[in-house]
């Protein structure tokens, strides 16, 4: 299957709202791409400028390929909590990535140091769970809190928990991700 067609899904995703019209066949799709009707996990990330817009995932495969995308391209679009809605001018000019995830697998540790030995930085997302409260960043987090250190703050930070929450001995679980990503359908003019 072209990938391509995984990015045309969520831009359609997010045109049926911008737009106000149903453009999704899903009986069509799922007819000539079965592999929609698969399972998968996936994030739907919005850039806008280079500069994150909304990223709503999905860490478990609950629903089907197409139907995870189709759901997480709408949520970042007009429901990620730390963004108002999209407008129509800024999906114009967005790009948007796709991260499929592997399943995630537990990693067992022994000591911060352990934990540090055993974490492919730069390559790991990462989950984090202590108690009810957890986190995660996609391996794409990896470009812009590039050390050990400052990846997992941020994470302890994200699911609300103080930076040295590691201490603690919290779960942790990686996965991968395979990503594609898409050119804004309107260039910004510099």
């Amino acid at each position: 299957m072209d990938q391509s067609i995984l990015l045309k899904i969520a831009r359609e995703s997010i045109e049926e709202v911008v737009l106000a019209t149903r453009t999704i066949d899903k009986k069509e799709l799922l007819r000539v791409f079965p592999v929609l009707n698969e399972k998968i996990a996936t994030f739907v990330t919005i850039n806008l400028d280079g500069k994150l817009r909304g990223c709503i995932g999905s860490l478990v495969a609950q629903k089907t390929l197409l139907n995870d995308i189709i759901h997480n391209a709408k949520s970042a679009a007009f429901e990620d909590p730390r963004f108002t809605p999209i407008t129509t001018s800024e999906y114009l000019h967005c790009s948007i990535e796709i991260s499929l995830l592997s399943e995630p697998k537990e990693l067992v540790y022994t000591d911060v140091q352990d934990l540090k030995e055993s974490i492919n930085v730069g390559k790991d997302g990462v989950i984090l769970i202590l108690g009810e409260k957890n986190s995660t960043f996609l391996p794409q987090v990896w470009s812009q809190l590039k050390t050990f250190e400052e990846f997992f703050a941020g994470l302890c930070l994200k699911a609300d928990l103080e930076e040295s929450a590691l201490s603690l001995h919290p779960q942790i679980y990686t996965y991968y991700v395979e990503t594609i990503e898409d050119e804004p359908k309107v260039k910004t003019e510099l």
